[in-house]
């Protein structure tokens, strides 16, 4: 368990310091998650925010980790949070369009 916090402390300080580069929605995300939007991406081996893609990735990885089948909790963990993260910015973007559409109409 304390390992599990350590990499929690260690994956937040590395969103953090990534998170100065990114905008400050998404930076915000990377720190209430812990993890960077690139990680994520690497995580769960998406290129692109493809929502299906991702679905498709996550349930792969969260099956083929899970204790029952030999796999470990602490990857299915970080598969977790790689799609809160990624769900996270998908909701950004959506939000951002939004008002950018509201933009474009006044």
């Amino acid at each position: 368990m304390r390992a599990l916090r350590q990499e929690f402390a260690a994956s937040r300080a590395a969103a953090d310091a990534r998170g100065r580069s990114e905008r400050p929605q998404s930076a915000a995300a990377s720190r209430i998650i812990g993890i960077s939007l690139q990680e994520a991406q690497q995580i769960l081996n998406v290129s692109n925010l493809n929502p299906e893609e991702i679905q498709k990735n996550y349930d792969h990885l969260f099956k083929v980790n899970d204790k029952s089948v030999g796999g470990s909790f602490y990857l299915q963990s970080k598969v977790v949070r790689a799609k809160e993260r990624l769900d996270e910015e998908l909701r950004i973007q959506a939000k951002d369009e939004k008002e950018k559409g509201w933009k474009a109409k006044t």
